[in-house]
């Protein structure tokens, strides 16, 4: 009897650990690390990320955010070209090797505001996040739970989004003792094992915000590498 009590004991604790955290705690746990002053609301900074593929030669970029001033600005350079975008509000501008490009040029090249505003989303959500899962339409599922990803245990969330916001499945992994974000993972048909993960290895605190420092992506079906972002202030 005595044993059976001990084994009841272990099993409900263990359930309790698994199910200490509800979805919205752990977003506001994480977000508690990763930006502990709530500076992201308000950032205006800069960012260096340099983009290193095994197919392409680097690129790197030079990114721009000012949220308050709803503005994004993003210079990018692989090989001979550069490339600029610059989103104002409503404004969008384009350079191409220091130039207004032409309508020729722009479409040899596509060029277009259409995807300015596909990097500022782009841009604006990765570097945001955990903080960004606060945003409208995003829904937190209320369960977490304790997963072992590549031989380490994670606290993990599934987060996916109304319709009008986007069509994804993201799960995120947190360290489990001091709630930093260390993977996220997204799957268009998670039936199909289709979509990709990120590996988030070491830190850079820009303005008081604990940006992951380097992300490496791979396919979910095979673990194909795609290549790493490595992040700097300069």
């Amino acid at each position: 009897m005595k044993k059976l009590i001990t084994v009841l004991f272990l099993a409900f604790a263990f359930q309790g650990v698994s199910q200490e955290l509800t979805g919205e705690q752990l977003v506001e746990k994480a977000i508690e690390y990763h930006d502990p002053n709530g500076n992201w609301n308000t950032f205006n900074g800069e960012l260096f990320v340099s983009m290193k593929t095994p197919k392409s030669g680097e690129r790197k970029s030079q990114i721009k955010i000012n949220l308050p001033q709803e503005y994004f600005y993003v210079k990018a350079s692989r090989g001979e070209n550069t490339t600029e975008y610059t989103v104002e509000k409503e404004n969008c501008t384009i350079g191409f090797n220091g130039e207004t490009p032409s309508e020729e040029i722009k479409k040899e090249n596509k060029l277009s505001c259409e995807r300015a505003n596909m990097y500022k989303n782009y841009y604006t959500y990765l570097y945001g996040l955990p903080m960004k899962l606060k945003d409208n339409g995003t829904i937190i599922h209320p369960k977490t739970e304790r997963k072992t990803f590549k031989g380490k245990e994670y606290l993990v969330l599934k987060v996916s989004y109304e319709k009008e916001v986007g069509k994804d499945t993201w799960y995120f992994y947190f360290n489990p003792k001091n709630y930093g974000m260390e993977i996220y993972q997204f799957f268009k048909d998670e039936s199909k094992n289709d979509g990709e993960y990120i590996l988030l290895t070491e830190e850079e605190t820009i303005n008081d915000i604990k940006f992951p420092k380097n992300r490496a992506w791979y396919y979910n079906k095979d673990d194909g590498y795609l290549g790493t972002d490595f992040l700097s202030k300069k």
